[in-house]
């Protein structure tokens, strides 16, 4: 039976050498396999590529395996919607039109057994990131993406990957921060929200601020960790 709710960010697929790639994508497909048995919804919270951006007939071609169990678990019925990160927020058509998978906003507003859940990636939420915020908004005009479209594949696609791999090493594991993501979901819990889950930083966290629960689901490199929501209880898992 169907009846939990999964939170997955950050692996980051792409990003390490060959063979920590594959434990990467050999344990992600054994988590996938678990969510087909027992799965009703699945929230992946950004990043789940170190870069992904679609040209009209063009897309990468690695991990073609992840992309086919995600397919799998939409056809047996799994909900699987995406929430953008700062690597994979060119996402297009291929994704919700042949995987099956509902792309969202920046973050969604959703109820699961009885609970009101605010979603978020997370990135610029910190107070001081403000030239981050500048630049996510240079990348994401639809002017620039379209110029960047001109690129040739095989250009930009390697292109984008290094500058991705630069953005990481900037913008996560910035223990600094996490006291404003902290203060961003107890002000979310302060609306009226039961639950803020979100990624980004890549530290696995779950808190409970009182009135809600702060819900980090870390990261699929280091701590290979996830969150779920099950009888109305939500936890912080590490898969092993």
């Amino acid at each position: 039976m169907r009846e939990v709710v999964y939170f997955l960010s950050d692996a980051h697929l792409g990003s390490d050498t060959e063979q920590m790639e594959k434990i990467k994508e050999k344990r992600l497909l054994d988590l996938l396999n678990q969510i087909k048995e027992d799965g009703e919804y699945l929230y992946i919270l950004g990043d789940l590529f170190e870069f992904w951006f679609e040209y009209e007939n063009v897309m990468p071609k690695t991990h073609f395996g992840v992309l086919v169990k995600l397919k799998e678990l939409t056809q047996e019925g799994v909900n699987i919607k995406y929430v953008p990160g700062n690597h994979d927020f060119w996402l297009g058509e291929f994704i919700e039109k042949e995987i099956g998978i509902k792309i969202c906003k920046e973050s969604v507003s959703e109820e699961h057994q009885g609970k009101r859940i605010f979603i978020i990636h997370g990135d610029g939420l910190a107070k001081k990131d403000t030239g981050y915020r500048i630049l996510k908004k240079i990348l994401r005009n639809r002017t620039n993406i379209r110029l960047y479209r001109l690129l040739p594949p095989d250009l930009g696609i390697p292109l984008a990957k290094r500058v991705a791999s630069m953005s990481r090493s900037y913008t996560s594991k910035k223990e600094k921060y996490l006291q404003d993501y902290a203060d961003f979901a107890r002000g979310k819990i302060d609306e009226g929200y039961d639950a803020v889950i979100m990624g980004h930083t890549h530290y696995p966290i779950i808190q409970d601020l009182g009135k809600g629960i702060y819900l980090n689901v870390g990261d699929w490199i280091e701590n290979f960790t996830y969150g779920k929501l099950k009888q109305g209880n939500f936890l912080l898992e590490k898969f092993t």
